[in-house]
């Protein structure tokens, strides 16, 4: 098995029995990023030099007795709103960045770690709105099918671990960016509570929204990645392998069947999988959350004042150096009233008092992630902004933790369950996800390689693999 397919625990072992370094790891996920992403526009930046003086360190560590743990010589990259000391931080902006001075908290744990950093990841532009092509680069783009869109700002996180780059990466989510291109290319996302990792060196978008947290191959490595940025607390990785036999999860089927947006394969996977989870030994029932567009509306409202008043410095000076979809984004802000904050906000209280009494009577809520596959790329190419249909935001608002894992598939493309507990049960949520993947093979299955993403055509029209 080529080295970067290998899971993060089983590259520890090997990194440990000696049979192999990190530097090798390092080299072998630096040249597939060099054959590959050139078509997939996942990294915005790559940094191979500094990449092989953590491997070179990593592997002294370790060889002095020095383990830091699972995570320790993996490489590993962050979205582009995560500060790296040294490495510009430029947020999917055409303006100008300088080197960071220091590293964000996240990166700063990672590093405690001993993980490798590749690079920084493509985000939508200050994470707003996309894709875009109005940018300094292309958008990532969908290794399932480039003519669909990613998902969500948190792009190249889920594209890199979609197409092989990576085991993990880190992203953000303040409405969904973790958990729907994570969905969209068939990779899990992990959004942690609200307030269980640090923010602290990541360039924000809605300060009470925002949460950083782990997209990745599997759930195991999505636990891992989490137990090491996250504050104390009960790790995501204890529940891991315990079954789930006997627990109460609640089905919010009728949250997203009946919306016109809802494609009936979408519906007729994720039903599905909840019947797998109950032949697990889950007892499943149905329930009822808050209608959805209230949701939606006060966290979109409360994300626009938020974003603005972020940017208000910068729009006054300069509106003219941001892209045209971003710049409307922002600009919604201004016009959002205290009072109308205000009662967002109580939306917001009473939303999460309402998923904690589902969740008195349950120990998990599983729900849609996305209502279709992803939406075709063409219309954001026109200067089309679309809404995607997602049924992530909410969980921002109120605060639950949520990760999204592959289900199934739609003519191809892939579709995500989505999985939510209480405040602090990441363990429980990805012990019930990792249950799930071990019964199914969706998040074994990648990308097909070949023309215009993984391969290019040789001279006789032949596909040209790429490691």
């Amino acid at each position: 098995m080529p080295a970067p397919d290998l899971t993060i625990p089983e590259a520890a072992a090997r990194l440990r029995d000696g049979s192999l370094t990190s530097v090798a790891l390092t080299e072998a996920h630096l040249a597939r990023i060099a054959a590959r992403d050139p078509g997939l526009h996942s990294f915005a930046l790559v940094a191979p030099e500094t990449a092989r003086a953590e491997a070179a360190a990593a592997d002294r560590a370790l060889a002095a007795g020095d383990d830091r743990g699972p995570l320790h010589g993996i490489p590993l990259a962050v979205k582009d709103l995560a500060d790296i000391a040294g490495l510009p931080t430029a947020c999917g902006s055409r303006r100008p960045a300088a080197a960071a001075i220091a590293d964000a908290a996240v990166v700063a744990r990672l590093r405690r770690a001993g993980a490798v950093f590749l690079g920084k990841l493509a985000t939508y532009e200050y994470a707003t709105v996309g894709p875009a092509f109005d940018g300094p680069s292309p958008p990532a783009v969908n290794p399932w099918n480039p003519e669909r869109i990613t998902g969500g700002s948190s792009s190249g996180s889920a594209v890199a671990v979609a197409a092989g780059l990576l085991r993990t990466a880190l992203g953000t989510d303040t409405g969904g960016s973790i958990r729907s291109p994570a969905a969209w290319c068939g990779v899990v996302g992990l959004k942690p509570t609200r307030g269980r990792v640090p923010g602290t060196g990541v360039f924000p978008l809605s300060a009470t929204l925002d949460t950083v947290g782990p997209v990745s191959a599997t759930v195991a490595e999505a636990a891992l990645t989490f137990d090491a940025i996250a504050d104390p607390g009960i790790p995501a990785s204890v529940g891991l392998g315990r079954g789930i036999a006997g627990l109460g999860l609640g089905y919010a089927r009728d949250w997203f069947a009946h919306d016109p947006a809802l494609d009936p394969r979408v519906l007729a996977v994720l039903d599905a999988a909840v019947a797998q989870l109950s032949l697990l030994g889950a007892r499943i029932a149905e329930v009822a959350l808050p209608d959805y567009a209230p949701l939606e509306g006060a966290g979109g409202l409360i994300l626009d004042a938020e974003a603005h008043a972020v940017h208000r410095d910068t729009l006054a000076a300069d509106s003219q150096g941001y892209g045209r979809a971003t710049l409307a984004s922002l600009m919604r802000g201004r016009t959002v009233t205290k009072a109308d904050l205000a009662e967002a906000r109580g939306i917001g209280l009473r939303s999460a008092e309402a998923v904690d009494a589902v969740l008195l009577r349950h120990q998990a809520i599983v729900t849609a992630t996305n209502l279709a596959p992803p939406p075709p790329v063409a219309p954001y190419r026109d200067g089309i902004a679309g809404w995607n249909p997602m049924r992530t935001l909410p969980f921002n608002l109120t605060g639950h933790p949520a990760l999204s894992v592959p289900a199934g598939f739609v003519d191809g493309l892939p579709v995500g369950l989505q999985i939510v507990s209480r405040p602090g049960a990441e363990a429980l949520i990805c012990r019930i996800g990792a249950a799930f993947e071990s019964a199914t093979d969706h998040a074994a299955q990648r990308p097909q390689a070949g023309p215009p993403v993984f391969g290019q055509v040789g001279p006789e029209g032949d596909t040209v693999a790429f490691p």
